[in-house]
C-alpha cells in the first residue's frame, strides 16, 4: 500500500463543514495532524501541500483544511467576527480526525489559522495534543504594538512555532519575547532569510525548510521513536 491523498468533506446539520484534503500514510499513522491556511490562502497553499507530503511520508496522517470563512468566501481575508466560526470548524476537524486515525491529533495553521487553532486551544486544553504554528502573525505588519497575544497567558498546550526571520509579523526578538508569556512547554524554530510565506520558490530549498519543520515537530513533541 501507498500514501494516498483523498478529498475529504464532512458535513452535519448545525456544524461547520469540514473541507480540504486527507493525506494518509501506507501504514497505520503514527499521529495525526489538522493543517489550515492564511488569511489570504486555502489548504491548496504551496506550503500547507508540501508539508502535507512530507509529514504523510514521516508517518503522520494530515488533513489539510479550509477554514469556514474561506468554504463561504472564495477570496479575500476572512469576514469580520468569523473567528469564533472557525476555531469551531477547527474544533471539528481535529475531533473528525481523531476519529479517524485513532491517534493523538495535533493543530497546526499558517498565521491566521495558526492564531485561530492557539486561540481554540487556549480556551479548551483537550482539543489537541500540541499546536504547531506557522508564521504566526503576531502584530500587523509595522504596527508592534498591536500585540495578538491576549490569549497567550492562558495556553497550556505545548507548542511548537516555526518563523522566518524577515517575517513583517514578527522579527525573532519579539517572538522570544512573546513565548514568555505562555505557561505551557514551546520551542521557536527560526528559517534563515525566510518572510511570511516561509516556503521558497526554489524545489531543493523547500523541500530543506519542510525537512526542518518535520524534524523539529518529531523532536519537540518526542514522537519520532513511534513511527512503524
Amino acid at each position: 500500500m501507498e500514501n494516498r491523498v483523498e478529498p475529504f468533506l464532512d458535513e452535519a446539520a448545525g456544524e461547520p463543514a469540514v473541507r480540504g484534503f486527507l493525506h494518509l500514510p501506507a501504514n497505520s499513522p503514527r499521529a495525526a495532524l489538522v493543517l489550515t491556511h492564511g488569511a489570504g490562502a486555502n489548504c491548496r497553499a504551496p506550503l500547507l501541500v508540501a508539508l502535507a507530503d512530507a509529514f504523510v511520508h514521516s508517518g503522520l496522517a494530515v488533513l489539510r483544511c479550509d477554514l469556514p470563512f474561506r468554504q463561504k468566501r472564495p477570496h479575500g481575508p476572512p469576514f469580520r467576527g468569523s473567528a469564533e466560526q472557525d476555531q469551531q470548524g477547527l474544533r471539528r476537524a481535529a475531533a473528525i480526525l481523531r476519529n479517524v486515525t485513532g491517534t493523538p491529533v495535533f493543530l497546526g495553521g499558517h498565521s491566521y489559522g495558526g492564531r485561530q487553532a492557539s486561540m481554540l486551544a487556549a480556551s479548551d486544553a483537550n482539543i489537541c495534543n500540541g499546536l504547531l504554528l506557522l508564521s504566526y502573525p503576531l502584530h500587523p505588519p509595522k504596527s508592534p504594538n498591536q500585540m495578538r497575544t491576549a490569549h497567550f497567558p492562558s495556553l497550556h498546550t505545548n507548542v511548537l512555532f516555526v518563523q522566518g526571520t524577515r517575517d513583517g509579523f514578527a522579527t525573532p526578538e519579539e517572538m522570544e519575547s512573546a513565548l514568555k508569556l505562555i505557561p505551557a512547554t514551546t520551542q521557536l524554530v527560526l528559517v534563515e532569510g525566510a518572510g511570511h510565506e516561509l516556503l521558497p520558490r526554489k524545489a531543493e530549498a523547500a523541500r530543506r525548510v519542510t525537512d526542518t519543520i518535520v524534524g523539529a515537530f518529531d523532536d519537540f513533541f518526542s514522537i519520532a521513536e513511534k513511527r512503524g
